[in-house]
């Protein structure tokens, strides 16, 4: 029956939705062991990086996790060809409330070929949360263009990841989540580098929507909450890092401002350098700017970031924030608070989150088929305007597929019942019009015959029916609902 392969298929999936991890929740008492980690991606491959070049493990794209000592040099090989944009991004998540040194404790990262060059820039991802431990992460590129000279052939390349500091800091193994997305080649002409003055520097007032909505932050980039233009309110405890996503597309750039509220504790005296931190990253992981710390004393305190529009050509720019905003899609935002806020907020602290997306989305340059994570989709908006988190909406995804599919079977099964129904009518008049005699095509006119009552449909007949089905309820099976697509679909 329709209602019975429909149930079978909903427990199914909504089993297979049982796996999906519950997101961090209300904010407790803060400490070290509470503050949550850095979630890894489900599914990433686990790779173990080599100190050689000779013996460098095969990186192929997507999510990797390994983890580094410090002092460590970490090699891993890549086939890249001669006309692809390739990103590899580093995310160092050390453990909270491990020790770390402001700039000194960091990651080095490169690409280079198989002649040792370095293509393009070197990333130096570090810390300056005021010996605050959060993750850290960015990108370098092999990026092919008319302006490149080196790492323009197809053949063997490097990721080359290091880490280094200091004997002061903590010898603690840092986890790593390693990222390698190509970007798709362009089908017509490179867009140029924007003119000077095309846009303003001057960062505007931040929102001051009335209402403000409920976000729930993440740990990490694979479980950050979404969130859209607007007033959003989440708490975040000592010691903690919240990462939160929004779609920006072509053209467009963000205004943002993530802000503490006045204390009420009376003990609330002391000044605190680098409390609040903003960092922002684009679809590849790579950061835009520096991250943002400000101080606080117990008063009100923001911290805030104004990016420039997102445009292709921003990767020919020399600024390091410009540069960054070179795709559109998913951008990341993680907002840091120093464990020493615990004297101010020893319960966790209120955060509020303004959100400006601002210009009107513009068409992309024409990447030569699907733009994949470089692009933004109505999906993608939905998702952010209901704050959702990734697994919320592919759960909602999957739940309407499976309406879609219940519907569509009950559909298909009340067709073919009504078909049947109007056969068996058929069938049984044709049969009353026709002669029962010997000479008739009939062929015999017997009670169990093919020409017999049976099939007339007479008295003690019956129509074909379906399968444990009786003629009866053949029939009230085409005007019956509950033979339809389940209530509630």
């Amino acid at each position: 029956m329709v209602t019975g392969r429909t149930t079978y298929r909903g427990i199914a999936v909504l089993a297979a939705l049982a796996a999906v991890p519950i997101l961090p929740g209300t904010v407790g008492v803060a400490s070290a062991e509470n503050v949550p980690h850095y979630r890894m991606a489900e599914g990433a491959t686990k790779i173990a990086g080599s100190p050689k070049s000779t013996d460098a493990p095969s990186l192929q794209p997507g999510l990797h996790t390994d983890a580094i000592k410090r002092g460590e040099q970490k090699w891993y090989a890549v086939n890249l060809d001669a006309r692809t944009n390739a990103y590899f991004s580093a995310v160092a998540a050390p453990t909270p409330g491990t020790k770390v040194e402001d700039y000194g404790d960091k990651l080095t990262l490169s690409v280079q070929d198989s002649n040792g060059t370095t293509c393009g820039s070197e990333a130096r991802p570090s810390f300056n949360g005021g010996g605050m431990a959060y993750p850290i992460a960015d990108y370098v590129t092999r990026r092919i263009g008319a302006d490149r000279t080196e790492c323009q052939k197809a053949g063997p390349y490097y990721l080359v990841i290091t880490r280094e500091g200091s004997e002061t800091s903590g010898p603690d193994t840092w986890p790593l989540e390693i990222n390698y997305l190509n970007e798709p080649r362009l089908e017509g002409s490179t867009p140029a580098k924007p003119g000077q003055g095309t846009w303003s520097t001057a960062t505007p007032a931040p929102r001051t929507d009335a209402t403000k909505r409920g976000a729930r932050g993440g740990t990490g980039f694979n479980d950050a909450g979404s969130v859209a233009s607007g007033v959003w309110k989440d708490r975040i405890r000592p010691g903690e890092t919240r990462f939160y996503r929004v779609p920006v597309d072509w053209g467009q750039r963000l205004n943002l401002s993530a802000e503490l509220p006045n204390a009420t504790s009376s003990r609330a005296s002391a000044f605190l350098a680098r409390v609040l931190g903003l960092a922002v990253y684009n679809p590849a992981r790579g950061a835009v700017g520096d991250p943002s710390f400000v101080s606080y004393t117990g008063k009100p305190a923001a911290a805030k970031e104004f990016t420039a529009p997102v445009d292709y050509g921003n990767r020919f720019d020399s600024t390091d924030s410009v540069n960054a905003m070179r795709f559109a899609g998913w951008y990341y935002l993680a907002v840091s608070l120093h464990p020493d806020a615990a004297q101010y907020f020893p319960k966790g602290a209120e955060l509020t989150l303004r959100v400006d997306v601002r210009g009107t989305a513009k068409a992309g340059p024409g990447y030569a088929g699907s733009a994949g994570a470089f692009s933004v989709t109505p999906e993608d908006r939905e998702t952010a305007q209901k704050g959702e988190t990734a697994q919320e909406a592919a759960k909602s995804g999957t739940l309407m597929t499976v309406a879609y599919a219940g519907i569509g079977t009950g559909v298909v099964l009340l067709l073919g019942l009504g078909a049947w129904t109007l056969v068996a009518r058929r069938s049984a008049a044709g049969a009353a019009a026709s002669p029962a005699g010997p000479g008739t095509a009939a062929g015999p006119a017997t009670a169990s015959g093919p020409g017999g009552p049976a099939a007339a449909g007479g008295p003690g007949g019956r129509r074909p029916s379906l399968p444990g089905q009786s003629t009866d309820s053949t029939q009230q099976a085409s005007q019956n609902p509950r033979f339809g697509p389940p209530q509630g679909w």
